[in-house]
């Protein structure tokens, strides 16, 4: 018999950082969750990972108390900005650049992304990050 599904609910902890205090443990808690179960599962998943990348991670969790994480690779704009080496985005993204990528960066991004991105192709999950870096101000060399 299949678990009965009690909810589903999104958190970007960082990677291989997950510990139960705010705003991890709140969230988790008030719904039922083991807090130390997920830090533990959730720090040995992303071990491999870059330590503090932000990870998007969906929970499920069942009225049993148990849960699945799916972890996503961290958001392309957290690849671009360390890839031009600028703190944050511009704040008129079609009039300011702040930094610039090359072509090469741009598909070392794609290929990381790839698995979490709606493409067929590289090409097109390269598109997708320039598109990315279009809206925050990063010009394309």
């Amino acid at each position: 018999m299949a678990k009965k599904l009690a909810g589903k609910m999104k958190l970007q902890v960082p990677a291989g950082k997950a510990n139960p205090s705010p705003p991890v443990g709140p969230a988790l808690g008030q719904r039922g969750i083991n807090i130390m179960e997920f830090c533990k599962a959730f720090n040995a998943k992303t071990a491999d990972l870059e330590p503090g990348a932000p990870c998007p991670t969906v929970i499920t969790y069942y009225q049993d108390k148990s849960f699945t994480m799916d972890i996503k690779t961290p958001p392309a704009s957290y690849f671009l900005k360390k890839a031009a080496n600028v703190k944050s985005g511009a704040k008129t993204p079609s009039r300011e650049t702040v930094g610039t990528v090359t072509a090469a960066q741009v598909k070392e991004i794609a290929e990381a992304k790839m698995k979490d991105l709606n493409a067929n192709d590289i090409e097109g999950a390269m598109q997708i990050i320039l598109g990315s870096a279009r809206s925050m101000g990063i010009e394309v060399k």
